[in-house]
């Protein structure tokens, strides 16, 4: 098991930005390809972002693409998710995962080994 820990939810006005961290523990961060995805109440979850083992190569939902940037810092086994110009539709549980095969990026959540336990993000009009 790898605990994942997100961080940085909370409530923000429509335009406004977050940033989440989703910290790891163990020593096999730098190997796992990770992601974001969310859940709005009674919506399946859906893929938001994802980030290669290095760094070098990230995946946007369509719906993000242009406002949220994904990160992250293998020194510090955390990946990061900037969230520019929200929106009241960006409103879910934010959750953070890792695939311990870290070969190629997926935006599909069976693909995914390990989540954390979300946090809330909501955005007001």
């Amino acid at each position: 098991q790898v605990p994942l820990v997100e961080s940085g939810g909370g409530l923000v006005q429509a335009g406004g930005s977050l940033r989440l961290s989703c910290a790891a523990s163990g020593r096999t961060f730098n190997s796992m390809t990770m992601g974001w995805f969310r859940q709005a109440p009674g919506m399946e979850r859906e893929f938001v972002a994802a980030i290669s083992r290095n760094g070098g190569t990230t995946y946007y939902a369509d719906s993000v693409k242009g406002r949220f940037t994904i990160s992250r810092d293998n020194a510090k086994n955390t990946v990061y998710l900037q969230m520019n110009s929200l929106k009241p539709e960006d409103t879910a549980a934010y959750y953070c995962a890792a695939d311990r095969r870290g070969y190629q990026i997926y935006r599909y959540s069976q693909e995914y080994d390990y989540w954390g336990q979300g946090t809330q993000v909501t955005v007001s009009s």
